[in-house]
């Protein structure tokens, strides 16, 4: 059992040095994108690419979430839901974010929406039972 332990810490800080260099060729992206869009975009088009810039930036917070989720179970090895499902949200507030109504359809939109309650519900009752365990 103990040898288990090892192997699920080293893949752990394995995927721990792998989700920073994917949060620092991320923010590396962004910064490209932000540089090319804000000093070559012909004026007006900026606007057009605020959605895009949007899903960057949140797709940084949604690898910070997941180093956070890793680093949550290195030190406590437990996964910790809470973390999970805030990452969650963050992920279809991202899509939400960046959808483009004129090319999803309604049943689309109506899964997002339930997706988004599920998580939320989840939400207040891990937080509501976890306030309760503290008291």
């Amino acid at each position: 059992m103990h040898l288990v332990e090892q192997i699920e810490v080293l893949v752990s800080k394995v995927l721990s040095l792998f989700m920073i260099a994917v949060i620092l060729a991320a923010i590396w992206d962004l910064a490209v994108f932000l540089f090319r869009e804000l000093f070559t975009a012909p004026y007006g088009k900026f606007n057009t690419t605020l959605f895009k810039i949007f899903g960057l930036f949140l797709n940084i917070l949604i690898a910070l979430e997941i180093l956070e989720n890793i680093t949550a179970y290195l030190r406590k090895h437990v996964v910790q839901v809470e973390l999970v499902i805030v990452t969650s949200l963050i992920a279809v507030a991202r899509k939400i974010i960046i959808l483009d109504l004129e090319k999803v359809s309604g049943i689309d939109i109506i899964g997002l929406g339930v997706a988004i309650l599920a998580l939320s519900i989840s939400y207040l009752i891990i937080r509501f039972s976890n306030s309760g365990n503290h008291n």
